[in-house]
């Protein structure tokens, strides 16, 4: 699908990988809304954008609350037109044994790591696959729309401190060939990027000697994936329609090891 003149929602989008994207995708001719909860990094990543010239609009969307999604899409859908994209970055990623010094992991926080990765993915998915349903098929490639997650290659090496995050993008990513099998009829492609260690707030605030230590265990490129490379393979996702159903990992070949 070519991303121009086309209107795609980006979660996430106030900072990291949301950001990038929406910024890359704008360059290229695309109308983003930007949903996140954080309104500062909406304001500054929606100026950033409309600075250069380009086409973005800010909501503020919690995704774990289905009404604000429902106000989101809705508001957005009315100023820009039919949604034909939906990029999930929102994301959280706490560190926390199942069993810790101070005992068991708290519920709450396995909860909230669902909550906003899975069931948010979900709910936005589910909410804008509805709307893409109704739109007239693309005339070159016959596609309604296209639908990416985040999962994380943490789906499926997770470290000790990563259950909650390991579980969260799991289900992304068995979500992904189910959901696409179901929209083909459709005419919606759904695709997951498990990104690896990437330079994003998540990873920002660690010491010296933590973040080295990131570093060592990559292979080649022999750093960190930066949030562009992400949103370039988002659009290459978007300009390929044999890409379906299936979870590419974006890593630069590392594994994570057990600790």
């Amino acid at each position: 699908m070519d991303i121009s003149n086309k209107h795609i929602i980006i979660t996430g989008a106030g900072s990291g990988l949301g950001a990038a994207t929406a910024l890359y995708f704008a360059k290229r001719g695309a109308t983003v809304s930007l949903f996140d909860i954080n309104q500062k990094g909406l304001n500054d990543t929606e100026t950033i954008i409309t600075s250069q010239g380009f086409k973005a609009s800010a909501y503020v969307c919690d995704v774990t609350n289905t009404q604000s999604i429902i106000d989101a899409i809705t508001t957005c859908e009315k100023e820009n037109g039919a949604i034909f994209g939906l990029v999930n970055c929102a994301g959280v990623a706490p560190g926390a044994r199942i069993v810790g010094r101070e005992g068991p992991m708290d519920m709450d926080l396995f909860k909230k790591t669902i909550a906003i990765n899975l069931f948010g993915s979900f709910d936005v998915m589910r909410l804008v696959a509805e709307k893409m349903m109704q739109n007239t098929p693309d005339e070159n490639t016959d596609e309604r729309g296209v639908i990416i997650n985040t999962a994380s290659v943490a789906a499926f090496e997770g470290q000790i401190g990563q259950a909650a995050y390991s579980a969260s993008k799991g289900a992304i990513a068995a979500l992904t060939l189910p959901a696409a099998r179901e929209f083909a009829t459709f005419g919606i492609r759904v695709m997951t990027i498990a990104p690896g260690l990437m330079e994003t707030p998540m990873l920002s605030g660690m010491p010296d000697d933590v973040y080295e230590s990131l570093i060592a265990t990559t292979l080649f490129p022999h750093r960190l994936g930066k949030p562009d490379e992400y949103a370039q393979l988002a659009h290459s996702i978007f300009d390929n329609p044999l890409l379906n159903g299936e979870t590419i990992r974006l890593d630069g070949a590392i594994r994570l090891s057990p600790k």
